[in-house]
């Protein structure tokens, strides 16, 4: 069997510092994408759509996992990647407010993963699970986000405006301009990680 280990260079993207904004080049790369909306009033801890695209997309991704692991011609073993978010704020844009925010949750996939791995994942877990509406929005695209600033951001999700906030100076003081749509990388479970303790890379697209 082969075990699969991702280019040091996708690696290099998901260990940023914390200290410092760096500027990377994101190739592209397969996602699995879910899009949504924070309800009027939510936020990600309480929000049963965004719990329910998490819970899919993780369910999507292990099955593709062990698919793969268990293929009869080319067994390929890895570890299934970190959970992903792309933000639009609403007209408030207040980070520590997520009411009506829209988003769009995705995992990356390995490059031999193929629709058709895709697809019958998908009628896999509707028959253990049934007809689950984050399920049937799941979709499987690549997705380039080219030019970009990041950053670890140590600490409760409440703080990550005074993190971006020290992205947006950097990028001006640069010479950098904002584009698309900002992204967050959740390397910890808030489920079982205090506040203080969570590590999140905040990224945005540059030009």
């Amino acid at each position: 069997m082969t075990t699969l280990s991702f280019t040091k260079e996708i690696t290099e993207l998901y260990a940023p510092s914390a200290r410092r904004v760096d500027i990377v080049n994101v190739p592209e790369m397969k996602f699995v994408m879910i899009d949504g909306q924070i309800e009027i009033g939510g936020e990600t801890s309480t929000s049963e759509a965004f719990q329910d695209t998490l819970n899919v997309l993780n369910g999507i991704s292990f099955t593709l996992k062990f698919m793969s692991k268990l293929d009869r011609k080319n067994p390929v073993d890895y570890n299934t990647m970190p959970l992903e978010g792309l933000w639009q704020p609403s007209s408030k844009k207040d980070f520590k407010n997520r009411s009506d925010w829209k988003w769009t949750l995705m995992m990356v996939q390995p490059s031999h993963i193929t629709d058709e791995m895709f697809e019958s994942a998908i009628d896999s877990l509707k028959r253990k699970r049934g007809e689950i509406p984050a399920l049937t929005l799941a979709r499987f695209e690549h997705f380039h986000e080219g030019l970009a600033m990041q950053i670890m951001h140590v600490s409760s999700p409440g703080l990550v405006s005074m993190t971006f906030e020290r992205m947006k100076d950097f990028a001006k003081d640069e010479g950098h301009k904002l584009r698309g749509l900002f992204h967050e990388i959740y390397l910890s479970d808030p489920r079982h990680t205090k506040p203080e303790k969570q590590r999140t890379i905040l990224r945005h697209p540059i030009k």
